[in-house]
């Protein structure tokens, strides 16, 4: 279809090998379409790694309780509304709760959550075989699959009348359809992925299909007009769903979604984000990511690297988070962007998502180094400990707090993402290519690479400490690289052991530290990426700092003045009170430091018995991981005083 137009260990440096899938193992066999890319290095299946304790378990256990608690027939509710269909529950149909929020009858993207649960209860099942994540998911699938027969409409399913549809393709007010529809797509395409569900594979190919024959008589003013309204990375999901079933029909949606205005100009190195919808934007990128691994030719990978590059150079914040209001700001003007509406949670998600795309392309160290600060300061903060509860924005306002959603009656996008989010935290720990395995990420985990054979188990309090150790659980593969990724802020160097003795490091940082030999069972390795202290100025403006320990974002502690009424939780009774919220900040918050930030170690000063806190000699002001911080208020960015 054309495109619209309108031994001894040795110590190397990994360039990576080509592997022979985008995919995990466990996806192998159900693509028709092959790509025909050859990725530098390739995932590992969620089942291949297991997190041990720890705060990205613990953020894990705490999505999993949220999953459960969260009824089928509270999900399907507005699906069977719009079918007509009975929808009681074994309370009866007048005792069961509605869900609220943007799934709420009167909301225009109800059914979106739906589809993000579907996805992370089948990311869920990957991670660990646990069987009610796949019951549960059964049931909504079952539940869907009568709604599309009921419905009568040649495969059209969702929460809400093609009305909705119809209008964003009259060019018609209305609040992101294809959006909501992409969720969707996705979710029955990862339940057929992790899960082998075929009746979810037969329910998305007869929206496949729908959308086809919807789409195919629109004019070409008309897919101008409807392009620029929200649709998510519905692009993606249809080039997936070619490459499951080798319809030609899949592959011409995935393209006619090819948003002209929006990426012409990223081909031609141009940065036109400013004021534009972040979340819109983001996952156009992901459908370009993976045209070109499909095809292994034309734009997409130039287009998604210079996007890439742009938004992390340019446009985000230190956290790896971008946006103010959902939207991107003009390239580095954050300093004038640090409301209480900024770090969308659904554009990390989405960034992270492309990341791992661009990743495996090249096994370029900076994609890593990239995923380590968003996950570590934006993502794992996202859930409230205390209730598992998400944020929507990651507010830079100085002495704001993080505003959490309700357990059914919030269910934001971020809220939905984030389903996804804490249910595939061992995605990106490893990676590996033909004979090599790559560690990139220092979390608390046992890999078992079944193909090879080798297992190893790493353990670190990482990032209380620089420290992690390896130890290789089994080996039946012969000679193996284990590369383990030398961090960019690593600035004071790296130990490293194998079996107790020192090892040569030749490799810089910004690279991989490769360890080669014929592993045995026992052996082990240790890493020492000594952390310090360092300042981050603003771009364009050195007066205005933060400050980080290693790649870890420290914010200075303001207490809890001023919280009001169920702060800092959401209005239950409001769709979007987190884009009108009132952090009431007190005048009295520091937001001023002085001190020399070539002195940083005489200004700042760790506390004795408290990981990860220091305290400013100067003003006396705590700072401690962003991530930690919660039901508290918070300064990232501080007015520099000498």
């Amino acid at each position: 279809m054309k495109r619209y137009v309108f031994f001894l260990p040795i110590l190397i440096i990994s360039l990576g090998v080509n592997a022979q899938s985008h995919y995990p193992g466990q996806h192998k066999g159900k693509f028709i379409i092959k790509d025909k890319l050859k990725p530098a290095v390739s995932s590992f299946d969620l089942d291949e790694v297991k997190l041990l304790d720890g705060r990205f378990k613990e953020n894990m256990e705490r999505e999993q309780k949220w999953l459960l608690s969260i009824g089928a027939n509270q999900l399907l509710h507005s699906f069977r509304t719009n079918a007509g269909i009975y929808s009681g529950n074994e309370g009866g149909y007048f005792t069961m709760k509605k869900l609220g929020g943007w799934e709420s009858l009167d909301c225009e993207l109800r059914g979106h959550s739906t589809g993000h649960i579907l996805s992370g209860l089948a990311l869920m099942y990957a991670s660990t075989r646990d069987e009610r994540y796949k019951i549960k998911a059964d049931s909504l699938v079952s539940g869907l699959a009568e709604v599309q027969k009921v419905l009568n409409q040649d495969g059209y399913l969702s929460a809400y009348p093609q009305e909705l549809i119809n209008r964003n393709l009259e060019g018609k007010r209305v609040w992101a359809p294809w959006y909501t529809l992409h969720k969707i797509y996705s979710g029955l395409i990862d339940q057929f992925l992790y899960c082998n569900n075929k009746q979810a594979l037969e329910v998305v190919s007869k929206m496949g299909s729908w959308a086809y024959n919807k789409l195919k008589p629109v004019t070409a003013e008309q897919r101008v007009i409807m392009l620029r309204n929200e649709f998510g990375g519905i692009n993606e999901s249809f080039y997936n769903l070619y490459a499951i079933t080798g319809k030609p029909e899949y592959k011409w949606v995935a393209e006619f979604f090819y948003h002209n205005e929006m990426l012409d100009p990223l081909k031609e190195g141009q940065d036109i984000l400013e004021k534009k919808h972040a979340n819109t934007y983001i996952p156009k990128l992901l459908g370009m990511a993976r045209e070109y691994e499909l095809e292994a030719k034309g734009d997409g990978d130039k287009i998604a690297s210079f996007f890439w590059q742009t938004v992390t150079d340019h446009h985000s914040f230190v956290t790896g988070s971008n946006s103010d209001k959902e939207k991107f700001f003009k390239a580095d003007d954050l300093t004038n962007h640090l409301t209480g509406y900024t770090g969308e949670s659904c554009n990390v998600y989405n960034m992270l998502k492309l990341t791992r795309h661009l990743y495996t392309h090249t096994a370029n160290v900076k994609y890593a180094d990239y995923y380590e600060k968003a996950l570590f300061n934006h993502i794992l903060g996202q859930q409230d400990p205390a209730t598992g509860m998400i944020s929507y924005f990651l507010p830079m306002l100085p002495g704001a707090h993080k505003v959490y959603s309700t357990p059914d009656s919030s269910f934001w996008c971020c809220v939905g993402s984030g389903f996804e989010n804490h249910a595939k935290y061992g995605e990106a720990i490893y990676y590996h290519s033909d004979n090599a395995v790559y560690v990139n990420q220092f979390i608390s985990s046992e890999l078992n690479w079944k193909e090879k054979g080798i297992s190893i188990k790493q353990e670190t309090r990482f990032p209380q400490e620089g420290v992690s150790k390896f130890t290789i659980l089994s080996s039946s593969s012969g000679n193996t690289l284990i590369n383990i990724r030398y961090p960019s802020w690593a600035k004071n160097g790296a130990l490293v052991k194998v079996n107790g003795k020192t090892v040569k490091v030749s490799a810089q940082p910004g690279n991989y530290i490769s360890l080669s030999r014929i592993w045995k069972r026992g052996d082990k390795v240790e890493v020492n990426f000594p952390m310090a202290l360092q300042s981050v100025a603003a771009n364009g403006n050195h007066d205005k700092v933060t400050f980080a320990y290693g790649p870890i974002v420290l914010a200075g502690v303001m207490g809890t003045d001023n919280f009001i009424h169920k702060a800092p939780y959401s209005n239950p009774l409001l769709y979007n009170d987190y884009y009108t919220y009132n952090y009431n900040v007190p005048a009295g918050i520091t937001k001023s430091l002085t001190l020399d930030t070539t002195k940083l170690n005489s200004a700042i000063k760790p506390v004795s018995g408290q990981n990860l806190t220091f305290k400013t000699i100067k003003e006396g002001v705590l700072l401690r991981p962003l991530y930690d911080i919660h039901r508290e208020r918070y300064v990232v960015y501080w007015d520099l005083k000498k």
